[in-house]
């Protein structure tokens, strides 16, 4: 891909874990090409599980890549986070904004695999529950306001707290409060309009 182009990084770098290349990547960034070359094909095939292998994909690939990159200064490793799953959650996401972009115009539907839901904040359901779960909620989510579903998918498929949220956004936490109720109200006037054979557990719920 392009970005990788952009990169070279010597062979003696090549035993730094995904960690050490993160924290390194912004003085010397010619690492990042090992970090691209370790998972471009992976990524590839999650980005197509999502929309399908359409043009898009490269463009949301490398748009992820970038994010990566350009966020990598601010990665920080706690204990059952990895540098991996901190890269896939962001692929997830760049490719969750593309997928609603595509929704809109009717172009594709979701098939989340097994695999990206294990990098989604885990529930205590078996594999296909999760799984009409989160096609559920995202199915509401696309057609809400995006700046309400941002504010839903955040709090609560990424499971940030409220705190989280305001700093991402840059807004009050009291701003996101209210956000999240006249989210969740969208939410349930959506899911009202719909009326679909849905799991029980839904959003307000929680």
């Amino acid at each position: 891909m392009a970005l990788l182009s952009t990169f070279s990084a010597d062979e003696s770098s090549r035993n730094f874990s995904d960690e050490e290349l993160l924290a390194l990547v912004a003085s010397r960034p010619s690492l990042f090409a090992l970090l691209v070359e370790r998972y471009e094909d992976a990524f590839r095939r999650k980005v197509r599980g999502i929309i399908g292998n359409r043009e898009e994909v490269e463009d949301v690939l490398q748009e992820a890549f970038t994010r990566i990159y350009l966020g990598s200064p601010r990665f920080t490793p706690q204990p059952g986070a990895t540098a991996s799953s901190w890269m896939y959650r962001i692929l997830v996401n760049t490719t969750f904004t593309q997928y609603q972009k595509l929704k809109r115009r009717g172009a594709t539907q979701i098939a989340l695999d097994e695999e990206i839901l294990e990098i989604l904040p885990q529930v205590r359901e078996d594999a296909e529950e999760r799984l009409a779960r989160h096609e559920y909620i995202i199915s509401i989510l696309v057609r809400m306001p995006a700046a309400l579903a941002k504010v839903l998918r955040l709090h609560f498929l990424e499971d940030k707290s409220q705190q989280e949220v305001a700093g991402e956004l840059g807004i009050s936490a009291a701003a996101v409060k209210a956000k999240v109720h006249r989210a969740k109200r969208e939410f349930q006037k959506v899911e009202a309009s719909l009326q679909p054979d849905s799991p029980q557990e839904q959003l307000q719920t929680i």
